[in-house]
């Protein structure tokens, strides 16, 4: 990256499920095949089938040819939306500040609430005020062209990251995944997002 203290960002939200089971494999004794069971939730299960959740592939050079690589994690109460990502947004320029960078190379997809006029004005509206302050994170962003996921490297530590948490036979809890998942990617539990309640 030309500008050394900049930081280049992917960013993509993922479904964990609950009940869903990724496709894998694995090596198990002939007479004990490892089985994925279907499974479902009990009647009385007050916790959603499956969890939203906010990611930001981060990377940034430590030296000439050197790159530091992080993953950050939200999840969100619902589902993904213009609301929840200026939230996300937000908690990401207040981490990168308080590592001294000044700019964020935002790159993601066409997704409805990456592209609303509410987050445009988001993104303006905050750039104006580091602009006008001299302090925060400037966000400057970029689209991957339509209908391409395969160029977000942030993709495919999903689909792993699926596979970690796999558990075979029980359900697990909405807790017991996001706290799974934040171990995986080595992150500490944050509470969750939530959209504000006059946002329709």
């Amino acid at each position: 990256m030309e500008h050394a203290d900049w930081v280049l960002g992917f960013e993509d939200e993922t479904w964990w499920s609950r009940l869903a089971q990724p496709n894998m494999n694995t090596w198990t004794e002939a007479k004990h095949p490892l089985k994925l069971m279907e499974k479902a939730l009990e009647k009385d299960d007050p916790s959603p089938k499956a969890l939203a959740c906010y990611g930001l592939l981060v990377r940034w050079p430590v030296t000439e040819a050197e790159m530091k690589e992080e993953i950050w994690l939200r999840f969100v109460d619902g589902n993904p939306n213009s609301c929840l990502t200026e939230k996300f947004l937000a908690w990401c320029c207040e981490k990168l500040q308080a590592m001294g960078k000044p700019v964020l190379v935002l790159i993601w997809d066409h997704a409805s609430w990456h592209i609303s006029q509410s987050v445009r004005n988001w993104i303006r509206e905050h750039n104006r005020e580091v602009k006008k302050s001299g302090q925060g994170v400037r966000i400057l962003k970029c689209l991957l062209p339509k209908k391409s996921p395969w160029l977000n490297p942030i993709e495919p530590m999903w689909i792993h990251g699926k596979r970690r948490v796999v558990e075979p036979e029980q359900v697990l809890s909405a807790q017991e995944i996001a706290e799974r998942v934040c171990r995986t990617f080595d992150n500490p539990y944050e509470p969750h997002l939530t959209r504000s309640e006059n946002v329709i």
